[in-house]
């Protein structure tokens, strides 16, 4: 049945897919003609003739209605799975008669789900029409591209007819974030082994500390930050930016993209790391994503994203060369870890569930992938004397 949907598709693109009342124009008209050839009837040609050339004027009417149609999307910001988003199509009619009775076709990637038709009865000349849907990812992933579809029978409704769109649209889809209330190993990690924490300077802008810079006052600044000199000087308020220089500990969650994973295992490694790398920006941590053999991601937009497209690499021969930093290794049982740093921390996923273990490298927990993910990654590493 491909080939019908396929010929139906294409005749929609050239206005010629028969509605139902069209069809039956169309038989009809079939119709009358044979029996005209069979009775030499001149009104029967006369009816035949007449509904050809009717069929034949609203052939063309569909994909002459739907021109002038102008659409846009607004930028869509991320979401992580399971949020919602609030999606928006803005179909503009510049044309000066209205535009109506058509219907709207959002074709997003097919991971994303789809969409029933969206009916529009007009839109006013020079007026914006606004659909506004909700749409729940259930897969992470960067998608980019969609096509809007306009369909419509008007205004005869006796042929279909389409016009595709395509739409520059850049969908962006993170990890799940697990809500961790505590993550024993990454709050003692460098504990084990006596590797201490880095201290990086971390600068923030702040209602106190050092003048980072002056800029025009605006409505609601304190007016104790006005710096009276400047502002005599050019003759307009000017007001202090104050910045503060706090000390902060880094940390890095790097995931283990070798071919080693099966599907699930890998796709509850990268919740976790997005879920480790949230709650260590939400206690104040440095925190940065690894990805091997990538660079160091600091930036959380560029961390979420990197999640969100990661995927396990087609070759093991992936040279590990992580950054001597507190490290939190996500990696799958059976890989071998001689490359990475003595005070890591490691994270397996393997036939060992609930089992947390600590020795000379550091600790490591133990995942199961049939288990809550969230109660076992907050479950606590043994204890070990501080070196």
């Amino acid at each position: 049945m491909t080939w019908i949907k396929g010929l139906a598709i294409w005749l929609e693109h050239r206005g010629l897919r028969p509605a139902y009342g069209g069809g039956v124009l169309l038989g009809l008209a079939i119709f009358f003609f044979a029996a005209a050839t069979n009775t030499l009837a001149g009104w029967l040609y006369v009816m035949s003739g007449v509904l050809l050339a009717l069929l034949a004027i609203a052939a063309r009417l569909p994909l002459r209605h739907l021109q002038g149609l102008t659409l846009s999307r607004p930028t869509i910001e991320p979401v992580s799975v399971g949020q919602s988003w609030v999606m928006e199509l803005n179909i503009h009619n510049p044309q000066p008669q209205p535009k109506g009775l058509f219907q709207v076709i959002d074709q997003l990637p097919r991971s994303l789900g789809s969409l029933p038709p969206k009916a529009i009865r007009t839109i006013a000349p020079g007026q914006t029409y606004t659909w506004q849907y909700r749409l729940t990812p259930q897969r992470r992933g960067i998608y980019s591209g969609s096509t809007v579809i306009l369909r419509s029978a008007a205004p005869l409704g006796l042929f279909w007819g389409r016009r595709e769109i395509r739409m520059p649209t850049r969908l962006v889809v993170y990890p799940q974030i697990l809500a961790l209330q505590h993550c024993p190993i990454l709050d003692t990690l460098g504990d084990r082994s006596g590797q201490q924490w880095h201290y990086r300077p971390v600068v923030r802008l702040a209602t106190e500390g050092l003048t980072r810079s002056l800029r025009p006052y605006r409505w609601g600044d304190p007016t104790r930050l006005i710096h009276w000199r400047t502002s005599a000087r050019y003759g307009e308020l000017q007001v202090r930016e104050l910045e503060k220089v706090t000390a902060s500990q880094a940390v890095v969650i790097a995931l283990d993209t070798r071919p080693i994973w099966s599907a699930e295992a890998f796709e509850q490694a990268v919740v976790a790391a997005a879920s480790l790398y949230h709650y260590a920006l939400k206690r104040g941590l440095a925190a940065a994503l690894w990805l091997p053999p990538g660079e160091l991601l600091q930036d959380r937009a560029s961390a979420l994203s990197a999640l969100a497209a990661v995927e396990p690499q087609p070759t093991s021969a992936i040279r590990l060369q992580p950054p001597d930093l507190p490290l939190i290794w996500l990696t799958a049982q059976g890989s071998d870890p001689a490359a990475l740093p003595p005070g890591r921390c490691q994270i397996i996923w393997g036939s060992n569930p609930g089992q947390a273990t600590a020795d000379g490298a550091g600790a490591t927990l133990w995942i199961a992938v049939d288990q809550p993910l969230a109660a076992q990654i907050q479950a606590s590493p043994p204890s070990s004397p501080k070196l």
